[in-house]
């Protein structure tokens, strides 16, 4: 399992979350760097504010094992940033990441490598922990009283094939056991794009919270076409009164620094938190995996409103490089009187 058997040395895979009570991007930088002082294979995951670190050839240069490599990430983060993590550890990414879901900000989860202590951890959770196991899959896997990792593991492969399909089939079946070949892949993290607002006091007005997105995606939105970039995904983070966080990220339907299309995908997120009378600190809206806008195919529409749209858009930026920032934009970004 895991190729422990082969000769090979049983790897060591980290899957950290941080926690910051402010998110930004250059944060973010700061923290993989302290993760990549530990370790050079770190893989970014920027949209949920992660990382996976492969701890496999570290942990003999800093003599420890995998739970006391950990701790001193974790010591280190805090000590330099005030960040506290929550971290999963095993000898797979579906373990690790398993693992750091179950964690609460400040605590660390480790799997021991033999078939036992795998096998002990995975069996009881959740059909859905498993990662590429959604909602949708995991409801259709109950319809036939599949509801653990432990009954996916039980399940004749040829069954589970007619119920997923044989790709996702063999994938399940071999995370339920443990099996996960996949490597950490180090890499630059992909560029991204934010800006926030902080309210002056606990924000409860759900009309509120909607123009400040609003007001967020035309301010990311000018930014991107002033530097010639498109975004390919948005990540909408909320921060409330007692400092816990929600994070959204939704890929977007093409690569664009069109302002209706991030505000339409802004909407659909913010919507989609069901925040009611939720007290609200900090909105933050971040503009994911940045590409140059040359490199962007824009879909061509029947008739000439998108390209109106452009055009006014054009002219709102020489505006608004010209007289400042909050000069200009939609009426809905602007306080109402009476």
């Amino acid at each position: 399992m895991n190729g422990t058997g082969n000769g090979r040395r049983p790897r060591a895979i980290l899957r950290i979350r941080f926690h910051p009570a402010e998110r930004t991007e250059e944060l973010y930088g700061q923290l993989l760097t302290v993760v990549e002082g530990i370790s050079s294979r770190v893989e970014p995951l920027p949209a949920d504010w992660s990382a996976y670190a492969d701890l496999t050839g570290a942990l003999a240069y800093w003599g420890r094992d995998t739970e006391g490599l950990v701790a001193v990430l974790r010591l280190r983060l805090l000590a330099l940033h005030g960040v506290r993590c929550s971290a999963g550890a095993g000898p797979t990414r579906s373990i690790a990441a398993i693992a750091a879901d179950a964690t609460p900000p400040g605590a660390a989860t480790v799997v021991g490598d033999t078939p036992y202590e795998i096998a002990a951890f995975l069996r009881t959770k959740p059909a859905s922990a498993l990662p590429g196991i959604g909602p949708q899959t995991a409801r259709a896997l109950a319809r036939y009283g599949i509801t653990t990792i432990g009954d996916i593991a039980d399940t004749p492969p040829a069954t589970l094939q007619r119920i997923l399909g044989t790709t996702a089939a063999r994938q399940a079946h071999d995370r339920a056991h443990g099996i996960d070949e996949r490597p950490v892949t180090p890499g630059a993290a992909p560029r991204s794009m934010s800006a926030s607002h902080r309210f002056g006091h606990d924000e409860l007005d759900p009309d509120r919270h909607h123009r400040t997105v609003l007001s967020l995606v035309q301010d990311l939105g000018s930014r991107l076409r002033t530097g010639g970039e498109s975004a390919q995904a948005l990540t909408l983070a909320l921060t409330y009164a007692d400092r816990t966080q929600t994070t959204r990220t939704r890929t977007l339907t093409e690569p664009t620094a069109h302002t209706p299309a991030l505000a339409a995908t802004a909407r659909q997120l913010l919507t989609g938190l069901g925040l009611q009378r939720a007290r609200v600190r900090t909105i933050a809206l971040r503009a994911e995996r940045l590409r140059p806008a040359e490199d962007t195919v824009r879909q061509l529409t029947l008739d000439g409103r998108d390209d109106k749209l452009y055009r006014l858009e054009s002219a709102l930026d020489k505006a608004t490089a010209r007289y400042g920032s909050g000069s200009t934009g939609a009426a809905a970004t602007f306080p109402r009187t009476g």
